[in-house]
């Protein structure tokens, strides 16, 4: 059941939708996607794939070191887990508006919609940033957006599975490079000053600042493409750098490139899909 349906941004190209599912325990990982159909869908109907932009709900099973890996196999052995009841959960979906998905981007609090289950594996975030597979322990992390590539990077900070440090404690940092086309596209400025509470450095990018915005806003900040913003500031500590990605391909590709051109882990550029 959809409770919520707001504007995301001034200009209106984005929809905040927030669902209430009937069980959020497989929610696990930030970058989880689900796929979304009208209620009354007919059969050859395209879902539209969404990832799921608030935490997650449900507990991801604790990460097993290798020396531990005998022990779990006996446990495995030994039968399964108990398994949880299902547990209601809201959320929160950030859609860009197109011609595809104005049935889903129009629809009235109260309206029901088809949900599946989370798909995919999300960030791989507990193998990769706070694994053992690398010498050099994650001390930094770089998170890149671009529209509504956001959805998922909100959901990567929200869940606190960075384990980013508040600011001037001394432990990991992060930066958040968030990239639009105009001040009027940027969603969830609100929530800027919470994030950097809690250890997330904010750098919005506008890559269009001279367009007139129907708001009256008039930008003062960073400019061009987050890819620039990356070139200009460079990357930090390298090899103790980890960065998770979602937007255009063209960022994603060209952020990637130049972060293991600077000596990051190709393994700890992250991709939720």
């Amino acid at each position: 059941t959809v409770t919520s349906n707001i504007q995301a941004c001034p200009s209106g190209s984005c929809v905040s939708l927030k669902i209430d599912v009937p069980d959020g325990n497989d929610f696990l990982y930030p970058g989880q996607y689900v796929q979304v159909l009208p209620s009354d869908a007919a059969a050859d109907t395209k879902p539209l794939f969404l990832a799921i932009a608030s935490a997650p709900t449900g507990t991801p099973p604790k990460p097993v070191r290798p020396s531990a890996k005998k022990t779990s196999e006996a446990d495995s052995a030994a039968g399964p887990d108990e398994v949880s009841s299902p547990t209601p959960a809201t959320w929160e979906f950030l859609v860009k508006k197109t011609d595809n998905n104005a049935w889903l981007t129009s629809l009235p609090a109260q309206a029901t919609v088809s949900v599946s289950q989370p798909m995919g594996s999300g960030f791989p975030i507990a193998d990769n940033i706070e694994g053992f597979k690398y010498d050099f322990p994650t001390q930094n992390i770089l998170l890149f957006a671009t529209g509504s590539g956001i959805a998922p990077i909100r959901s990567a900070i929200e869940s606190r599975q960075l384990n980013v440090a508040r600011p001037d404690s001394g432990g990991r940092t992060c930066t958040l490079y968030y990239g639009v086309r105009t001040p009027d596209d940027m969603s969830y400025v609100s929530k800027f000053a919470e994030w950097e509470e809690m250890g997330v450095q904010v750098v919005p990018v506008v890559s269009q600042p001279d367009v007139p915005c129907e708001s009256g806003a008039k930008w003062g900040g960073r400019t061009g493409y987050v890819q620039n913003a990356l070139e200009e500031d460079g990357v930090p500590i390298p090899r103790n750098s980890g960065a998770l990605l979602c937007g255009v391909k063209g960022m994603t590709e060209s952020v990637k490139s130049m972060l293991m051109e600077a000596g990051v882990f190709e393994g700890r550029c992250l991709t939720n899909f």
